[in-house]
C-alpha cells in the first residue's frame, strides 16, 4: 500500500514539532528561558528622607516596570519603566527554569553603603548606579538575585546615595549590565534526622575575582554563628562544609554534618565583591514522620462483660505537635464517624535522638450492640500529607453456656467423690467410738 504524499508531510511536521518541543525542555523537563525577551518585573521604588528628629525614614511603593533583554540602543517594548539588560559575561537567563508564569520578579534600588569605587569592567564609572533584580520560582525551585549596573549621564552625589537616588520617570529606559549573580536552588529545606543535606549557593561575576569573600552563617535564637569563611585575596579559609576549590568556579554550596535537633535555623550564604554584597537566607527545618501502631490485631474478639485496654502509639515524630484521635464507625463505613470521648493521653516522651512519642488509649467495655463496629486510630502530623490510620474490627459474644454446664456437673461429681470417700470413714469412726463405750 502506498501512503499518500500529504500524509507523509503531516507525519514529518508532527515528528519535527515533537523534536523541537523536546529541545525546548531542560534536562529536568522544565522549559528553557534562555531566549526570553522580557519579563514583567515591578520596580519597588523608595523614598528616603530624614524626619524632624533626624532619623531616616523609608517609604516603599510599587511601580510598573519590565525587564528587557537586548543590546545597547534597543527601543523599549512596552510604554513603561524598562530596565534593558545588555549582554555581559553574566546572563541571569541561563539559571532560570520553568515557564514565565511561574516566575515572580522584582527590582529594587541598591545602596553601596557609601563605598565609592569603579567596577572593574570596561565602561564602568565611579558614579554608576546599582539595582538588584530578584526572581523567585513560584514552587520554590530557586531564588536568583542579579546586580544591575547603570551608568548615569551625570555624576551623582555619593556620600549618602540612598538619600540622593537617581530619579526614574514612568517611561524611562535604563540601560544596564548584569555584574553579579547570586542564586540558590534550595530556598528552603526540610529534612529528617541524621541526614547530610547540601545547601546550594552559586554565584557568577562578569570579571575574574581578585577580591571576593564567601561566608556561611547560621542564625537562630537571635544570634548569628559563622560556619565558614573564605577570601580569594588572602586564600585563607575558616570552618568547613564548603569545597574551597569549587569556589573559583562559583560553587559555594554548604554540606551539613549529620542533622540533629540543634541543626535547625536559617543558613545564610553571602558573597561579597566590593562594593556589592549578595546573600540568600535558607531556612532549614527538621521533620520526622510518626510510626503508628495499636496493641490489638485487625480483629478483636471479646466476651460480654469483659474489658480491654486499647492503645494507639505514635513514635519517633518531630516536631512536637501531633494529633491522635479514636473514632468508630459501622462495618460498612460511615460519612460521620463517632469520635470517642473517653480517650486518655500519655505525656510526650522525648527520646535521645530528639524525636517524641505519644500514646492515646481507652478502656473498651462493649455491649452486644457494639459488635461489628470498626475502631480507628487516626494520627495527624505536619510531616504527613495524609493522616495515618490503624483500625480493628470488634466482635462481641455472650459467655459460652456449655462451659457453665460443664462447671456445674464437674462440681457435682467432685462432691459425690468426696462423699463416697469421706462417708465410709465417718461411719467407721462412729462405730469405733461406740465400741469403746
Amino acid at each position: 500500500m502506498i501512503v499518500p504524499r500529504t500524509r507523509i508531510y503531516i507525519m514529518f511536521w508532527l515528528f519535527g514539532g515533537l523534536i523541537l518541543s523536546l529541545l525546548r525542555l531542560g534536562v529536568n523537563g522544565s522549559q528553557s528561558l534562555y531566549n526570553v525577551q522580557w519579563l514583567p518585573c515591578p520596580f519597588v521604588d523608595e523614598k528616603v528622607q530624614k524626619n524632624d528628629e533626624g532619623h531616616t525614614e523609608t517609604k516603599y511603593f510599587n511601580r510598573e516596570a519590565v525587564l528587557q533583554f537586548g543590546n545597547v540602543g534597543d527601543k523599549p517594548l512596552h510604554p513603561t519603566i524598562t530596565f534593558l539588560v545588555t549582554a555581559s559575561k553574566v546572563d541571569m537567563r541561563r539559571y532560570l527554569e520553568g515557564s514565565e508564569d511561574t516566575l515572580n520578579c522584582e527590582i529594587r534600588r541598591y545602596s553601596t553603603g557609601g563605598i565609592v569605587m569603579r567596577w572593574p569592567t570596561a565602561g564602568a564609572q565611579d558614579h554608576d548606579v546599582w539595582f538588584t533584580c530578584t526572581i523567585r520560582h513560584a514552587q520554590g525551585l530557586f531564588v536568583i538575585t542579579t546586580f544591575l549596573r547603570h551608568t548615569t549621564a551625570a555624576t551623582a552625589k555619593r556620600e549618602f546615595d540612598f538619600l540622593e537616588w537617581v530619579t526614574v520617570n514612568d517611561r524611562d529606559l535604563l540601560t544596564t549590565s548584569a555584574a553579579m549573580v547570586v542564586l540558590t536552588r534550595t530556598p528552603s529545606v526540610e529534612v529528617g534526622f541524621l541526614k547530610e543535606p547540601n545547601l546550594h549557593c552559586q554565584f557568577a561575576v562578569d570579571h575574574p575575582l581578585p577580591n571576593a569573600t564567601v561566608e556561611w552563617r547560621l542564625q537562630k535564637h537571635g544570634e548569628r554563628n559563622k560556619l565558614f569563611g573564605y577570601s580569594t585575596r588572602t586564600g585563607k579559609s575558616e570552618g568547613s562544609g564548603v569545597a574551597v576549590k569549587a569556589i573559583a568556579a562559583g560553587n559555594a554550596s554548604y554540606k551539613l554534618p549529620l542533622t540533629k535537633k540543634h541543626s535547625e535555623g536559617t543558613y545564610i550564604c553571602s558573597v561579597m565583591v566590593p562594593p556589592l554584597y549578595g546573600s540568600h537566607d535558607i531556612p532549614l527545618t527538621l521533620s520526622e514522620q510518626p510510626r503508628v501502631s495499636i496493641n490489638v490485631g485487625s480483629t478483636l474478639s471479646m466476651i460480654l462483660g469483659k474489658d480491654q485496654k486499647v492503645i494507639c502509639d505514635a513514635e519517633g515524630y518531630y516536631p512536637l505537635d501531633v494529633n491522635i484521635e479514636w473514632y468508630r464507625e459501622a462495618s460498612g463505613g460511615s460519612p460521620t464517624p463517632l469520635f470517642l470521648k473517653n480517650v486518655l493521653y500519655s505525656s510526650h516522651r522525648l527520646h535521645q535522638d530528639g524525636t517524641y512519642s505519644l500514646s492515646a488509649f481507652f478502656y473498651l467495655q462493649p455491649s452486644l450492640e457494639d459488635s461489628g463496629y470498626k475502631y480507628t486510630c487516626r494520627v495527624s502530623h505536619k510531616s504527613l500529607l495524609i493522616p495515618i490510620r490503624k483500625s480493628f474490627s470488634l466482635i462481641v459474644t455472650e459467655p459460652d453456656s456449655t462451659l457453665w454446664y460443664i462447671t456445674v456437673i464437674g462440681f457435682i461429681i467432685a462432691m459425690l467423690v468426696i462423699l463416697c470417700y469421706m462417708l465410709p470413714q465417718y461411719l467407721a469412726g462412729r462405730k469405733t467410738a461406740k465400741k469403746r463405750f
